[in-house]
């Protein structure tokens, strides 16, 4: 067996991830589940002799020395992968992700026209939000490229590692990897502003001090996407509040009712028919919702602003549920597990006649 022939399979296959350790067959994630191979349980010198290859000298002294690392793989005529290595029970081990190589658009990824919209948006924060592998990347990616065919622009961006390779088209693309170009994202934002950025890609809110810099690049005019791993919007608002301590979060919920244009929040349910399709709950910052950034005892009714905010383009997961099981895209029963609130869900379906 060489990895290879397991990167080939995986593509062929559609497998979203490629799971490699000590101890058992390799395992791909098709379609959301995990799915073991034909092969027999791997011991460490097979998977060292998998995967150490495809580390540079620099991986390898970082991962020598933290135990982990990320990074990009490419193989000819086959696919571009993130990988991660880690370690397990001390034995080396590796998730390898596929990252979609041809360009994507809004409709093909079934996203709803508001994320179009706030990839239009001239400057300010939008944040797209998800567990991993809810399709934040994919997303995210869709937005610079429309921004890159439709806007005469310089657009930064600065991830962790690089997944998916852009072309210059109308904009100019510099795209800066972490432990390559830069050595973390707080360093890449101290400089960025003195690029001439007009659109700024940070591959994830991981801290205080990147936040921070997200929000002050923002109000200084640029338009700023990043993600965070948060289940909904009004868990997204809280998390980035609560990045700071007491003192500081007054002044951050100004700074995020000023620079916040939009949250876009994605799960993925298994489509009727074969493949995956993204719930999505979509906030549009109105003055109503700015308000209810700012008092922290009113941030709560966020969901009921974007449940009634359906004329800006915004609707909660609830709605988006309600929408796919109209368009026979998922079931009821995949719905339902979804919801926040199943007994909840079931009886606005009741409400609204698609069941009895």
């Amino acid at each position: 067996m060489e990895l290879t022939e397991l990167l080939i399979t995986m593509v062929q296959k559609g497998a979203s991830d490629l799971h490699i350790k000590v101890g058992s067959p390799p395992y791909f994630r098709i379609h959301g589940e995990l799915i073991s191979t034909d092969f027999p349980p791997l011991t460490e010198e097979e998977v060292k002799r998998l995967l150490l290859p495809l580390m540079s000298e620099k991986f390898k002294e970082r991962f020598e020395k933290k135990g982990e690392v990320d990074f990009a793989y490419s193989l000819s005529g086959v696919g571009r992968f993130r990988v991660n290595f880690y370690l397990q029970r001390g034995s080396i081990a590796a998730s390898l992700r596929h990252v979609p190589t041809k360009r994507p658009d809004f409709a093909g990824l079934n996203l709803p026209p508001v994320v179009k919209n706030l990839a239009e948006e001239p400057r300010g924060l939008v944040l797209v939000t998800g567990t991993a592998g809810s399709g934040k990347t994919t997303t995210l990616a869709a937005m610079i490229d429309h921004i890159n065919r439709t806007r005469r622009c310089h657009i930064v961006t600065i991830e962790d590692p690089i997944e998916i390779l852009f072309k210059d088209e109308m904009s100019i693309i510099s795209q800066r990897e972490l432990g390559i170009d830069t050595e973390t994202y707080a360093d890449a934002l101290r400089h960025v502003v003195r690029q001439d950025p007009d659109v700024i890609l940070i591959g994830e809110m991981r801290d205080h001090e990147t936040v921070r810099a997200a929000l002050s690049a923002a109000e200084m005019g640029n338009l700023v996407l990043s993600t965070l791993h948060t289940i909904d919007v009004t868990e997204t608002v809280n998390r980035i509040i609560d990045f700071f301590p007491p003192h500081q979060q007054r002044q951050i919920r100004i700074m995020l009712a000023a620079s916040l244009k939009g949250v876009i929040s994605l799960r993925l349910l298994p489509k009727i028919g074969g493949g995956r399709v993204p719930a999505v709950e979509a906030m549009v910052v109105t003055a109503t919702i700015r308000e209810f950034i700012l008092k922290p005892e009113e941030t709560y009714k966020i969901k009921d602003a974007i449940e009634q905010g359906e004329y800006y383009g915004m609707q909660t997961f609830e709605q988006s549920l309600v929408r796919l099981i109209q368009e026979q895209k998922i079931t009821l029963e995949d719905a339902q597990m979804m919801a926040a609130n199943p007994q909840d869900f079931l009886l606005r379906l009741k409400q609204i006649g698609i069941i009895f």
